[in-house]
């Protein structure tokens, strides 16, 4: 895997992957950036609400099980002094559907957490992981949808 990143301008960066895929990353204004993308720890922490995403999404379509919506939540805490590493990050949850088994997706996301999500598993050993989540009828997306929009 092969990954090249190029200044753009100042402290923002545009990166192509190997795949041919192009990501822009910044700093915040503080450091000489725009604040105009994410930065690199936030690409970090989408990277693994990715990772775990793809994980438990496909377990669960294994399983036939229909997931009308999802999103995941994280929450990171990091420590003051540099390196700056998340010391706890929380990753929550929230799958939508009609009768989708608890178990099913308690199951999913232990697989995503002890045998597939190749970047949580490399965060890991510097940051305690914890995860938690929630399953809603579509009546109560939409209706948690509206409350936040």
């Amino acid at each position: 895997m092969e990954l090249i990143l190029n200044r753009a301008t100042g402290m923002t960066f545009v990166a192509r992957s190997g795949s041919n895929h192009w990501t822009v990353m910044d700093a915040s204004p503080s450091v000489g950036g725009n604040g105009a993308a994410m930065n690199p720890f936030e690409h970090l922490l989408a990277a693994i609400a990715g990772c775990t995403s793809v994980d438990v999404l496909l377990v669960m379509h294994k399983k036939r099980i229909v997931v009308d919506d999802y999103w995941v939540k994280i929450t990171a805490q990091r420590r003051a002094e540099h390196p700056q590493i998340a010391t706890e990050i929380h990753i929550h949850y929230t799958l939508v559907g009609e009768k989708i088994p608890i178990a099913d997706v308690a199951h999913a996301i232990e697989l995503s957490e002890t045998k597939y999500c190749s970047v949580s598993a490399m965060v890991r050993p510097a940051s305690k992981i914890t995860s938690s989540f929630e399953i809603l009828t579509p009546e109560q997306a939409r209706e948690l949808k509206q409350q936040i929009s």
